[in-house]
């Protein structure tokens, strides 16, 4: 058995046989030649139904991800769309965690809502409100973040699988912040795994994607009828941009991580920093989880300031390094204010997040350069 790092290289990615171009091609086709009727050459015949780029990602994701099946679709939404037209019908319940993204709480209670679906929001590191949560022959899984968007709350992957199999659910696994490489939710008893490839997997902020990745072969079957049927897939170019990241993620990983670590330790230091999210640090209330089912903790993380909303936003202009943008994962490193930013549909809701809170996605550059960027921003109200 191979290790992670050769698999995301190689999954999929054998030379070509005509050329022997080691780089999968770009496949930029909407329609290919039959040879008579019904003569497909690979079995392709329209290129929403399957695209040799596309379907070489499809092979990749699911190696890296330790599952049977891969769909990638044209955008992180698409992805939990998709999986939730699958398996869900109006009078159907979900249960959602209280931490999570803001689009991940509108398309499930603005749009999904619409359509007759229930939710319960549960805290889900509490084990048995999330039992006394479940509706007998109405819920049909629960919808995991961990780490959560934005205060990285940790749930027990391998705990909640168990509770999902007594009850006959799925449970479902949006591994984004953690990615593959740090975390394999189907190896801990999960169903299904749910990317936005936009981050890590893409790793460089150039392209807008998607992924399921499931171990059961009807329930892939069904996923791949809507894939087609509905026709949320990814395009060729955005299928190889995320192969060409995914090859580096390991080593981009474990930069993110080295400086993650290295920046909570200067703003635990810091008198205008009131309070540090982040997985890695023994105060957190599921360190041990996190620290039993991830290779490490990952390179977001989001704190607390002294001077309130106005001091947040402040420092979030006067960074100079750190780029003021919505997204996270891609080399460079990131600062944004989910409360007016990434989370701002969820305002007045149960999931709103503290107005004092700031969340860094940590890139890849030179961990000292980012330390004195944030110093000075923050050095502004001492």
């Amino acid at each position: 058995m191979t290790h992670f790092e050769t698999d995301a290289i190689h999954a999929g990615q054998e030379p070509d046989p005509l050329t022997g171009a080691v780089v999968p091609a770009i496949y930029q086709v909407s329609t290919f030649k039959q040879d008579g009727v019904g003569g497909l050459r690979g079995g392709y015949e329209y290129s929403r139904s399957g695209n040799p780029t596309r379907d070489a990602l499809h092979v990749c994701l699911a190696e890296i991800e330790k599952g049977t099946h891969a769909f990638a679709t044209a955008s992180g939404l698409a992805a939990e769309d998709l999986i939730l037209r699958t398996i869900l019908k109006p009078g159907d319940h979900l249960i959602t965690p209280i931490d999570a993204y803001g689009g991940t709480y509108r398309l499930i209670n603005s749009v999904y809502g619409e359509w007759g679906i229930e939710h319960s929001v549960i805290d889900q590191s509490d084990l048995v409100a999330v039992r006394n949560a479940i509706k007998p022959g109405k819920t049909k899984a629960i919808w995991v973040e961990t780490p959560t968007n934005p205060l990285l709350n940790i749930s027990d992957i391998a705990a909640l699988a168990e509770i999902s199999k007594e009850f006959g659910l799925l449970l479902i696994v949006d591994n984004t912040f953690a990615s593959p490489y740090l975390q394999q939710p189907l190896t801990l008893g999960a169903d299904v795994v749910i990317h936005s490839t936009t981050k890590y997997l893409g790793g460089h902020s150039d392209v807008i994607g998607g992924a399921i990745v499931v171990k059961d072969e009807e329930l892939a079957r069904q996923v791949g009828f809507l894939h087609n049927a509905m026709g949320p897939v990814a395009g060729p170019f955005d299928s190889w941009l995320v192969l060409r990241g995914i090859k580096t993620l390991g080593v981009r990983m474990d930069r993110h991580c080295e400086n993650a670590e290295k920046i909570v330790e200067f703003l635990l230091s810091h008198p205008r920093v009131k309070q540090v999210f982040y997985p890695g640090l023994k105060s957190h209330k599921n360190h041990g989880v996190a620290a039993r089912q991830m290779k490490s903790f990952g390179g977001m993380l989001s704190f607390q300031v002294v001077g309130g909303v106005e001091e947040a936003l402040e420092i979030c202009r006067r960074v100079k390094i750190f780029t003021l943008a919505e997204s996270l994962g891609g080399v460079e490193s990131l600062i944004e204010h989910p409360g007016k930013m990434t989370h701002a549909s969820v305002a007045g809701s149960s999931l709103e997040v503290p107005e004092d809170l700031i969340r860094l996605s940590v890139g890849i550059e030179h961990v000292e350069d980012l330390i004195n960027d944030l110093s000075q921003a923050l050095d502004q109200f001492a």
